[in-house]
């Protein structure tokens, strides 16, 4: 999670353990959902899984 630290953590003076928990909230948000991954031809999780229906939707229809 060098990441998380690198990107929020590092940053931020947190005031209360909520906005901490907030902020780490949104950062895995973002991370496991919209951040492109090089293993996933550089599309973000939902991109991916989005086209992978659409492909599967294709076949069904072939």
């Amino acid at each position: 999670m060098a990441g998380l630290e690198r990107e929020t953590m590092h940053r931020m003076l947190f005031l209360t353990m909520s906005q901490a928990r907030l902020e780490i909230f949104r950062w895995l948000t973002y991370y496991s959902a919209r951040r492109r991954h090089n293993a996933l031809s550089y599309l973000s999780p939902m991109e991916f899984e989005q086209q992978h229906h659409r492909i599967a939707e294709l076949l069904l229809v072939a």
